[in-house]
């Protein structure tokens, strides 16, 4: 993205900022640590995608403690290759809960309902991934090397009840900036500052300043 917008003669590449929501600002972050042209980067609802997956939504599960869902990851894979030579289903894993009754907490309902219902559902978003990802997304870390490469201004934004607010802590505590803030949203949960008016509302009021004063106006 970052390398297309340094082809329109439009943009002025000293001052690319990047926002991201959810998994999108675990992803946002990473792509600041590994991109220096990226200026300054804001992050809202912020999850790491990889501790989510091996930490678990409230953060209660130790990394090593993980290790079964490799091993899951890994045996889908050795099914998915016999399953691609026979033309049979490839095993899928859910990233937000596919069912209501599935939802452990009414923040993870909310999930749920955001996802599944008139609330945001996509058609070619259907919910759930395949299970060979895991591999990957046990071992991954969005944050990687941010105590040393994420110096660009850094403007947090996170709900004061959301389960995945330890993300953000994570990320704020770890960035490696001289310039950072965290704003808490008193009330919010993770998904309201999806498209809670009140709360999206204030966040923009912070981050809006914030990538004017940081990208110039």
């Amino acid at each position: 993205m970052v390398d297309h917008l340094t082809t329109l003669d439009y943009v002025d590449t000293d001052r690319i900022g990047a926002m991201g929501i959810c998994a999108g600002a675990g992803y946002t972050a990473n792509a600041a640590i590994n991109d220096r042209r990226i200026k300054a980067v804001g992050t809202v609802s912020a999850v790491n995608i990889g501790a989510m997956f091996r930490n678990g939504w409230d953060n209660d599960v130790a990394d090593a403690d993980a290790l079964p869902f490799l091993e899951a990851g890994a045996a889908a894979r050795t099914a998915d290759a016999q399953a691609l030579a026979t033309g049979g289903d490839l095993g899928q894993i859910p990233m937000a809960p596919l069912k209501e009754e599935d939802a452990p907490n009414e923040e993870l309902r909310q999930a749920w309902e955001y996802y599944h219902t008139q609330r945001a559902q996509c058609a070619t978003a259907p919910g759930y991934g395949l299970a060979r990802s895991l591999t990957q997304l046990i071992s991954y870390d969005a944050y990687n090397f941010a105590d040393a490469f994420l110096t660009q201004p850094l403007q947090i934004v996170a709900g004061s009840v959301a389960g995945s607010k330890w993300m953000s802590d994570d990320l704020y505590a770890r960035a490696a900036s001289g310039d950072k803030q965290f704003h808490v949203v008193e009330g919010a949960n993770h998904m309201d500052l999806y498209d809670g008016a009140r709360f999206v509302n204030e966040a923009v009021s912070v981050l809006a300043p914030f990538f004017q004063e940081k990208l110039g106006a």
